[in-house]
């Protein structure tokens, strides 16, 4: 069983083990011990480290979360991590990221593009420890690429490929070998995994960058 990082623990919830991590409750999740349940099937990295992909993290890193929506998995991640920027481009959910955000002094929302990091380039640290990655849009790969910048020379990449977001009808395995071959342009791919029964047609990839 790979390590969890520090800060993520397993509890047993109604006779199952389940990650937990401790903050404030965000999305109506149980809370068991004065920790917050993590549902795997309401987030990507949630399922990564349930199918036990070894990610490398160990708590307490600065990350840069792009596709951060509502705050569903970077508020937990933001309970274990160091510095937290969160980039969501809808308005609505970063209201609520907002909202997120208030009570965990280390998350900082952004409203902002993912596919664009000169939009936040003057506000987002350099050297960053991992980028994680859940942008359900086509050239997800390339989403990665262009955001490596911010990473440390061998900083982490931690993505949730969609594989309908890149193409609605070719087969998932294809489109996941070609987004992999376009993140070793600037990343060493280090493990990749299929999420289901979590998320179906997502690939979990584990990289770092050169």
């Amino acid at each position: 069983m790979s390590e969890l990082p520090a800060g993520v623990e397993r509890r047993t919830v109604a006779g199952e083990e389940r990650l937990t991590t401790e903050g404030e409750p965000v999305y109506g999740e149980p809370t068991v011990d004065g920790r917050r349940v993590w549902d795997a099937g309401r987030s990507k990295l949630g399922a990564m480290l349930e199918l036990e992909m070894d990610t490398r993290l160990e708590g307490g890193e600065s990350v840069l979360y792009l596709g951060a929506a509502s705050g569903t998995t970077v508020s937990h991640v933001a309970d274990f991590s160091g510095p937290t920027y969160a980039v969501e481009f809808a308005p609505r959910p970063v209201r609520q990221l907002v909202e997120v955000a208030a009570g965990r002094p280390r998350l900082f929302p952004l409203l902002a593009d993912a596919r664009k990091p000169k939009e936040y380039a003057g506000v987002v640290e350099a050297d960053l420890d991992c980028i994680v990655q859940d942008v359900a849009t086509r050239g997800q790969a390339d989403v990665a690429n262009r955001n490596a910048q911010f990473l440390t020379e061998g900083g982490l990449l931690l993505a949730a490929v969609k594989a309908r977001s890149e193409d609605v009808v070719a087969e998932p395995d294809e489109v996941f070998e070609e987004v992999t071959a376009t993140l070793e342009q600037e990343y060493d791919v280090l493990e990749t995994v299929r999420l289901d029964p979590y998320h179906e047609d997502h690939l979990g990839v584990v990289a770092r960058r050169r």
